[in-house]
């Protein structure tokens, strides 16, 4: 089913495939928790910008495999590629229609201790 999903003013746009029943991941690490990010993570390639680029900054810190994007209007991350699925992406749930999905179920996510847990979401960009 295709979703479509932005940024707070608009000005990044995308879309993206997905089942209507989904689990999100709501995470506790030290960008998560501070940004009320709740993860909803798809292949690569069910992933489409349909605005530029060059609408969007980016943000990387640590091992710098995280590719935080961010509006460059309005601020808000509405994607992001993550560590843990550096072949997919992460959408944030709350930047998207949710009138296009069913079942959703909200899971937390031990992203504190995530060297321990990284393994559990490897599977979700396949």
């Amino acid at each position: 089913m295709l979703h479509r999903g932005d940024c707070h003013c608009g000005q990044v746009k995308f879309e993206f495939e997905s089942n209507p029943d989904i689990v999100l991941y709501q995470c506790n690490c030290s960008i998560c928790e501070r940004v009320g990010y709740l993860h909803l993570i798809i292949p690569a390639g069910a992933f489409k910008l349909l605005t530029d680029w060059d609408q969007l900054s980016l943000y990387t810190f640590n091992t710098h495999v995280a590719k935080h994007y961010f509006c460059k209007s309005c601020g808000v991350k509405p994607f992001y590629v993550p560590r843990s699925n550096p072949d997919g992406v992460s959408i944030n749930y709350r930047c998207v229609d949710p009138s296009t999905f069913g079942n959703v179920v909200v899971e937390d996510f031990d992203g504190q201790n995530w060297e321990k847990n990284a393994a559990d979401l490897s599977d979700l960009s396949s």
